[in-house]
């Protein structure tokens, strides 16, 4: 077998070497492609040459679709055997045209080589002294082809990453060629910006270069500008620059998330609000949780009121941005006293979404429970007596029997729904008073250890979250009793997939 794989390898290296001279037709291209695939890259790594590698590449400049195929095929192979310091230092030129090729699989291929590069310490400093080669990845995000485009984005954010990475492409030229591809298009323009933000998240110093830029001023005037479908691209983008500590200090010198606010407080008059508004209410969502959720609704006072607003509208697609955004912001417990302080307004908004959890069509009823979950989750170390009672006043809100809501959404044909329902009980699983509505409930434990019920992985996965909530709470052997605890720990035991073994014995001479 070895002497095959040798022979294989000699085949290789003088199909190869015909190739360097130029003396390739289609079929033997093929055969070669059929060979490579068989011989192991490491088996041709010594045996490689420049020659070899510039010879398949020069037969990619023929205007021949199925040569281009074979040969990207076999480049594909060889260049994978090969150190990228050693594709970087001996193949620049090679890999710069291929990033002007007229054809997609040869500038894949092409960039997927830059993504190899750019990944290697020692072969990214090789790519800064490469302009021309930088200047073809930036001309790349331009690209048709979204795979294309995206390995740029990819590449040029790794190269990001270095102080030199900075130099190069913002203290340079090549900032120039970076605003001159956004000029392409509006798609284009995004990709950029979706780079830069990229790029900023890294760190305060990479932040600097990128705002030094004046690229990041464009993307916050965009915000505010007057074109309602290119704002609701652009906050998700500045949703994501707030995700970082550095990020949300600039937003906030820089007045960012003072404007964000006015923007809401106007949407009031806005005939097209309904496009931007639902970005611009996540925005502060997210920044509330990351931030204080009680700080951020203190000094935004809009933004509570607008969530409320879209929760106790008619628009489903309102209704839905809401509901996650009020499961994002209980989901701490600074979150949720805020809520709490709203009083009664806060728990008639309870009751109707658990109406929707009831009723909505299913995409808004799997957010509404799992809002729900996000609402009534509390930690074990923060169960004060307060939390407690507050949780259980959230839960009778919900509906005039909410256990049985949930258990009758638990038990319908659609898995998604099904484990929904699963996760509101996980969610109160640790808290004494669910324990007791539980136990209460006829037939609900059973329910529980009821592994016919779970018809797919996904519930019996969620299901077993269930049993492993409850088994874990320090109030469960009590309030359960010792049979019904005991039922629950074999069932953690026997872990989510177990089934029962049924005997079957045959006695001779039985009817």
């Amino acid at each position: 077998m070895l002497l095959g794989g040798a022979k294989m390898a000699e085949a290789v290296v003088e199909l190869l070497e015909r190739a360097a001279r130029r003396e390739v037709p289609l079929e033997e291209l093929r055969a070669l492609r059929l060979a490579v695939q068989a011989v192991p890259p490491a088996a041709l790594r010594a045996r490689l040459s420049d020659d070899h590698l510039g010879a398949l590449f020069a037969l990619l400049s023929v205007n021949d679709r199925e040569q281009v195929s074979a040969c990207v095929s076999i480049l594909e192979r060889l260049l994978q055997a090969l150190d990228p310091v050693y594709v970087i230092q001996n193949l620049r030129e090679e890999l710069q045209k291929g990033l002007f090729h007229p054809d997609d699989s040869v500038k894949i291929l092409t960039i997927s080589q830059v993504g190899r590069i750019v990944e290697n310490s020692d072969a990214v400093t090789e790519i800064l002294n490469s302009p021309e080669l930088l200047r073809q990845i930036i001309n790349c995000i331009g690209g048709e082809k979204i795979a294309v485009a995206k390995e740029a984005i990819k590449s040029l954010s790794r190269i990001a990453q270095t102080q030199d990475g900075l130099e190069a492409l913002f203290v340079s030229s090549l900032l120039s060629d970076l605003k001159n591809v956004m000029a392409t298009n509006d798609v284009v323009r995004y990709r950029v910006y979706e780079l830069i933000v990229d790029i900023s998240s890294v760190s305060a110093d990479s932040l600097n270069y990128c705002a030094n830029s004046g690229l990041i001023s464009e993307l916050i005037g965009e915000l505010t500008g007057d074109d309602v479908l290119v704002r609701a691209t652009c906050i998700e983008m500045v949703t994501s620059l707030a995700h970082t500590p550095h990020g949300r200090q600039y937003l906030a010198q820089q007045g960012v998330i003072d404007k964000i606010s006015n923007i809401i407080v106007g949407a009031e008059s806005d005939p097209f609000s309904g496009f931007y508004l639902p970005g611009f209410v996540k925005f502060f969502g997210n920044l509330a949780i990351v931030d204080s959720p009680q700080q951020i609704c203190e000094r935004y006072p809009v933004f509570m009121e607008k969530v409320f607003e879209m929760a106790e509208s008619h628009d489903p697609t309102m209704i839905g941005v809401a509901v996650d955004t009020l499961g994002i912001l209980g989901s701490n417990v600074e979150g949720k006293q805020v809520l709490q302080k709203t009083r009664s307004r806060f728990q008639n908004l309870l009751s109707r979404i658990g109406h929707q959890a009831k009723n909505a069509p299913t995409e808004l009823r799997l957010r509404c429970l799992d809002a729900i979950s996000s609402l009534l989750y509390l930690p074990p170390e923060q169960q004060t007596e307060d939390l407690l009672r507050m949780t259980e006043s959230w839960f009778t809100s919900l509906s005039s029997q909410p256990l049985e809501l949930f258990r009758s959404i638990s038990t319908q044909p659609f898995p998604d729904l099904h484990c929904g329902a699963l996760r509101v009980f996980t969610a109160i699983a640790n808290q004494p008073w669910a324990q007791k509505l539980m136990l209460d409930s006829p037939g609900f434990v059973e329910y529980i250890v009821d592994r016919s019920v779970e018809p797919d992985k996904a519930s019996k996965d969620a299901k077993y979250e269930l049993v492993k909530a409850l088994v874990n709470s320090k109030t469960i052997a009590e309030i359960f009793g010792n049979q019904y605890y005991l039922r629950l720990r074999a069932y953690l035991r026997e872990g989510p997939y177990y089934v029962k073994a049924v005997s079957t014995t045959a006695v001779e001479g039985a009817e």
